[in-house]
């Protein structure tokens, strides 16, 4: 009698089984914390360009006032990818500005719909003569603003 088996028996295919379960579940975190580490980079550079928008807007308005101001809203003059206009409800991707009184926030909803702000200000927040630039917060998650209670 010949026996020509040529299949897995069943313990081997546990083995592998839980062996991909174990990969897996090493894995999916790490490259989900990959994704989040690349959505905060790209704010970054978005940010960046921002800043480096209200700081031309800053000088020009030097040039022609002598004193140093930003916009009201950081995205005017900026070409940001995803930017839809200020205070509108934005989807995935999107960014947008939320204004009252020269103050607000910048507003962006990554991929995995976590919603992420910079508190942006244009008012006054120097105290040195010929300069009336405001400020960029830092990055904050849930709504909250500067340690705001209420969600924005």
């Amino acid at each position: 009698m010949n026996k020509n088996n040529k299949g897995f028996t069943l313990i081997e295919l546990i083995i592998v089984t839980v062996i991909l379960g174990i990969m897996s579940a090493i894995a999916v975190p790490r490259f989900m914390g990959t994704i989040n580490r690349s959505e905060a980079a790209a704010e970054d550079a978005v940010l960046d360009a921002l800043r480096l928008n209200v700081e031309s807007y800053a000088m020009e308005q030097f040039v022609d006032t002598g004193r140093k101001s930003y916009p009201s809203n950081p995205f005017d003059g900026a070409d940001v990818d995803g930017y839809v206009g200020e205070d509108q409800d934005i989807l995935s991707g999107e960014w947008t500005f939320i204004s009252w009184n020269g103050h607000g926030y910048i507003k962006h909803v990554r991929n995995d719909d976590s919603q992420w702000k910079w508190y942006y200000s244009s008012s006054d927040e120097s105290n040195e003569q010929a300069d009336d630039r405001g400020y960029f917060g830092d990055r904050l998650q849930d709504g909250r603003v500067n340690g705001d209670t209420e969600d924005l």
